[in-house]
């Protein structure tokens, strides 16, 4: 097995420990809302640098947000080259998507889209994701024009575990940033999700929010809870992080990079995650592209992104999946 083979991100090494873990679980009798909630979030916390919630899904952290900040009825700029995922939160919290076009250089949201929008239209939200595990090239002057005009920016973390700019890590520029532990990230739980904000009035709500509102019930929240048994696995993970990025980053750049010449590249002091590892040349052994169906299109609006619609077309991953016996 080869680092170009599929694997989920686990260390078997890691077996053990997780083992022990569970079988503390199972003779605490205190299958949720136990310790290793608290653990997860606080080594979260200490690796992002900002106060953790964990939630069952990364819907579930991405709904708390919008819910908190009061979105519905209000238009939220979204970049077309994402996953469903982000455009379908700020619908499903009765809000307005407005599409926005990416850069050809990361695939991000671009600065001059969402210029060209705030000409126009009166909006209360960004989402900016961050694509392929390497921070968004705009998020510095994104954030600055939000933080002049008090549009609220949120950061879809969901590729970016391990990544920073200048040690700056993703969630740090918005109000909140919103990551995924689906099966395939970079580190997994299988399913899961994990909110961090500087804010700490939106902590609190994101808590009671993943638990029906209780105990007082002023937050009008659902079941978003993660499990003990996953809690634990992230644990597991987070421990593993460095180690895992610091792999990928050295296969990066003594063999992918000696490869392909037509790649992502990235500014100084921007550390990516690898999450996918992406060129601007087809392949033969490709993994396929980020996302070769742009939202807007799938969801028939009719408005032309004649950049994501390039990137839709003129990209490919290489595979790097973490092999620690490579």
């Amino acid at each position: 097995m080869d680092f170009s083979q599929f694997r989920i991100g686990f260390d078997k090494r890691d077996q053990e420990k997780v083992q022990k873990y569970w079988n503390e679980i199972f003779l605490s009798q205190k299958w949720s809302e136990g310790k290793f909630i608290e653990l997860f979030e606080d080594k979260w916390r200490q690796w992002n640098c900002l106060s953790s919630v964990a939630t069952s899904s990364w819907a579930g952290a991405a709904m708390a947000c919008m819910n908190y900040f009061n979105l519905s009825g209000k238009k939220v700029i979204c970049p077309t080259n994402t996953f469903m995922a982000t455009p379908l939160s700020i619908i499903k919290a009765g809000a307005e998507v407005v599409f926005a076009d990416c850069n050809k250089e990361d695939l991000c949201l671009s600065l001059d889209s969402v210029n060209h929008i705030l000409e126009s239209q009166d909006i209360s939200a960004i989402w900016i994701v961050h694509i392929g595990g390497h921070i968004s090239f705009d998020i510095e002057k994104i954030a600055q024009i939000c933080s002049e005009k008090n549009i609220i920016l949120i950061e879809d973390c969901a590729h970016a575990h391990g990544a920073s700019w200048n040690n700056k890590k993703p969630g740090s520029w918005g109000d909140a940033g919103i990551y995924s532990f689906y099966a395939t990230k970079t580190i997994s739980t299988g399913e899961g999700g994990m909110l961090v904000s500087k804010h700490e009035d939106l902590i609190e709500y994101a808590k009671k929010y993943r638990n029906y509102g209780k105990f007082d019930h002023d937050v009008d929240g659902l079941n978003f809870r993660m499990s003990e048994f996953t809690a634990a696995l992230g644990v597991v993970q987070i421990d593993r992080l460095p180690e895992i990025i610091n792999w990928k980053q050295k296969i990066a750049s003594e063999i992918l990079d000696l490869r392909h010449e037509n790649r992502v590249k990235f500014p100084p002091g921007m550390k990516s995650g690898y999450y996918k590892y992406i060129v601007f040349d087809p392949i033969e052994k490709s993994t396929g592209k980020v996302y070769a169906d742009l939202c807007h299109e799938i969801l028939n609006f009719d408005v032309s992104l004649p950049n994501a619609r390039w990137v839709s077309e003129n990209h490919w991953c290489v595979p790097l999946y973490y092999n620690p016996d490579y």
